[in-house]
């Protein structure tokens, strides 16, 4: 099967995990698991970025 690489930040993907939350379990769930864990693969090691205060 051919695959596509998609460059999302991390609140879009997980806007992206949360909407797919709204679909049938067994329809996503293994999609949800592959995206969490290259999400994973990809996330581990680095620091979270820092967001600018709102005050």
């Amino acid at each position: 099967m051919r695959e596509i690489h998609l460059s999302v930040t991390v609140d879009e993907a997980n806007l992206i995990l949360e909407g797919m939350g709204l679909l049938p379990f067994a329809r996503v769930y293994a999609l949800v698991a592959k995206l969490q864990q290259q999400a994973r693969e990809q996330l581990a090691g680095k620091p979270a970025r820092e967001e600018p205060d709102a005050t």
